[in-house]
């Protein structure tokens, strides 16, 4: 089989809580915890970007094989897994670090975000917010930030909030689960 592996790359809110669900996917090969979207110059730490100064969204980068999941799947997936009607803010995480972002790779990549947001829109009853940008610089996160719900599953937020919206991920694509 011809691996065709591609890169995607989403902010839809804290990036501990979209990690952990696009590493469940088949056709995922990895998912890495990171910043994009900002002005300020050099690699912004988690604090500097929580600060909302510099501009960066939380957001995942994805690598997968187009092969096995497409990336419109893992775009609606996306779209349906957070609120994309709620503008910077997702849950408690308020603020332009946790706003709805698809940080397209390339023109296709564009216009298949454009369709799908339009495809989903009735799904809604208030209006997609979700932004579509060019990426530019993607920035690792800090190593504690990756993996960040296996390592600390006993952790509080990983009980309160990561692992309810994993259960609800499960069951929604239980057939596209490794």
């Amino acid at each position: 089989m011809d691996n065709k592996l591609q890169l995607a790359t989403f902010g839809g809110g804290c990036f501990w809580c979209t990690e952990a669900m696009f590493r469940e996917l088949n056709g995922v090969e990895k998912v890495v915890s990171g910043y994009t979207g900002g002005n300020a110059p050099g690699k912004p730490t988690y604090k500097e970007v929580c600060s909302g100064l510099t501009g960066h969204a939380e957001v995942v980068q994805i690598t997968f094989d187009e092969n096995l999941i497409s990336y419109e799947e893992l775009l609606t997936i996306f779209m349906t897994t957070h609120d994309p009607t709620t503008l910077n803010r997702q849950g408690a995480d308020v603020g332009t670090q946790y706003r709805s972002a698809i940080f397209y790779h390339n023109d296709a990549q564009k216009q298949i975000a454009e369709t799908v947001i339009e495809g989903l829109a009735s799904y809604f009853e208030d209006p997609i917010v979700t932004e579509i940008t060019q990426i530019e610089v993607f920035h690792d996160a800090e190593d504690y930030h990756q993996d960040y719900y296996r390592n600390n599953t006993e952790q509080g937020y990983c009980n309160a909030v990561i692992s309810p919206k994993l259960a609800k991920f499960r069951k929604l694509y239980a057939e596209k689960l490794k």
